[in-house]
């Protein structure tokens, strides 16, 4: 097996979306190493205060969001008629496609928010498809154990592990990503296998990873595309998020919640969306 090096790393920061609510932002629509992901937030508080106003209904086109909760519920609707939830342990994969409008918002009393929303794009060809939705609870998401102390939780894609093939439930996601949380005690480590070509990113949410250097907490590891495996090991008990995905290699317009491939897409989106044409 030949090993990725590591090749760079983002910093997260403090940030707050929709209602007032406090996150922590990697926002990585420049960067190219990080294709095909475009942002990650991360949802963290034990204060109502801090996330209590939601994300009230707002549009999306042009790519898909997985949202993924370690702990606390949110429920989204959206203008279609659609109704769901996730709850601790659970995911939604959202495919925004030519559009939607839709909020998620917390539930009270549940002991705190935390949980991720992944952005990933979505290649020119399927932008203006219709949207998708698939919720997902815990208990259809698998948890492994690896080399007898570290769990994977098996969010989304196909991994090989030395102790077997294991599928998590989201097999249908753009660029064919795959989505693990990790727990690695202080001292394990864990060689993953990574396909030729993929994207490899870590996330570290907790803790920290033997890297050769000092960095910031809460950052993103962004490896090399050559290799096969890319080996993680815990400094201290930490947690990680290891995502994987095919770069779509295609240019990148935003605006706010809009992604698309040139200006004039996105200037289309907005006439749509202001003249009540959106999704159609």
């Amino acid at each position: 097996m030949t090993q990725r090096t590591l090749e760079s790393f983002i910093r997260s920061h403090p940030s707050s979306d929709g209602d007032g609510v406090k996150i922590r932002r990697l926002a990585l629509f420049n960067q190219r190493q990080a294709d095909p992901f475009l942002m990650l937030d991360e949802l963290v508080s034990d204060d109502e205060k801090d996330y209590m106003g939601g994300f009230p209904p707002h549009p999306h086109r042009g790519m898909e969001t997985l949202t993924y909760l370690r702990k606390g519920a949110l429920i989204h609707r959206d203008h279609l008629g659609n109704r769901g939830e996730i709850r601790s342990g659970g995911a939604q994969w959202m495919s925004a496609g030519k559009g939607i409008i839709h909020s998620e918002m917390p539930e009270r009393d549940l002991g705190g928010l935390h949980g991720f929303q992944l952005w990933i794009n979505l290649p020119a060809a399927e932008k203006m498809c219709d949207p998708k939705y698939r919720d997902v609870t815990a208990e259809e998401i698998p948890v492994v154990t690896l080399n007898d102390e570290i769990t994977a939780t098996v969010i989304a894609g196909e991994w090989n592990f030395e102790e077997g093939q294991v599928t998590g439930p989201l097999m249908d996601l753009s660029a064919s990503a795959g989505y693990l949380d990790l727990f690695i005690p202080a001292g394990a480590s864990i060689a993953l296998p990574v396909n030729d070509g993929e994207r490899a990113i870590a996330y570290v949410y907790q803790g920290a990873l033997s890297t050769g250097q000092t960095l910031p907490d809460k950052t993103l590891l962004v490896y090399s595309t050559q290799g096969d495996e890319v080996t993680l090991k815990a400094d201290s008990d930490s947690r990680v998020l290891f995502l994987t995905g095919q770069p779509i290699l295609e240019p990148v317009a935003h605006y706010g919640p809009f992604v698309m491939n040139t200006t004039e897409e996105i200037e289309q989106a907005i006439r749509d969306y202001n003249s009540g044409q959106f999704g159609r």
